[in-house]
């Protein structure tokens, strides 16, 4: 293993470096942490091992950058439009259009979203960049809501526990699917209780 990692400067060597960082990443998320190993990353990257040696130390280092790249797609997708127009209807359909954005993320992204989580719970870095992930998401949805003339007190608290009740619905949608479980009826209680926490500002 080489010792002194360099940052690649040439346009063709930061090419190679980002293609590590998405060939590593990519099969972290699909094999599992520990079932993947350097020789593997080199291979989907077409490069040598040598080569990943020269810009990273190891899987793990990777595995962060890679986090850095493509990791807020899995934890914590947003919709791309900050200019909505909110009021008591469009509330609810932009509610349900996060919903339904998340769920349809957790979809494709399952696999990778289970190996993360369970780093959460081990991994300092890795519990670091969830944090700050979920902290950007929070902010986020406050600007928009505050676009909209939302009253800011409590608004961190408010979008906190919102983000919370979508990212435990979707979870309970697609991993646990519990047959005894009508999800139509779990959907409006959680769209109905984060209108609760709003109420001031749609009446």
């Amino acid at each position: 293993m080489i010792e002194n990692i360099r940052e690649p400067k040439q346009k063709r060597a930061i090419e190679k470096k980002k293609k590590i960082i998405k060939a590593g990443f990519d099969l972290i998320c699909k094999n599992g942490y520990h079932n993947t190993n350097t020789a593997e990353i080199a291979k989907e990257a077409g490069v040598s091992t040598g080569i990943v040696y020269q810009y990273f130390k190891d899987k793990y280092d990777i595995l962060i950058e890679g986090l850095e790249k493509y990791g807020e797609n899995i934890f914590f997708p947003v919709l791309d439009n900050k200019n909505i127009k909110l009021d008591k209807s469009s509330f609810e359909k932009l509610l349900r259009d996060i919903i339904n954005h998340y769920i349809s993320n957790y979809k494709i992204s399952n696999i990778a979203y289970e190996e993360l989580m369970s780093m959460v719970y081990s991994d300092k870095k890795v519990a670091e960049y969830y944090c700050k992930r979920e902290i950007e998401t929070t902010e986020f949805f406050k600007t928009i809501l505050i676009s909209n003339g939302f009253d800011k007190e409590n608004l961190v608290e408010k979008v906190h526990i919102m983000i919370g009740l979508i990212n435990n619905l979707c979870y309970e949608v697609i991993y646990h699917k519990h047959k005894n479980m009508n999800y139509c009826i779990m959907t409006n209680l959680v769209i109905t209780n984060i209108k609760n926490l709003f109420k001031k500002d749609l009446d």
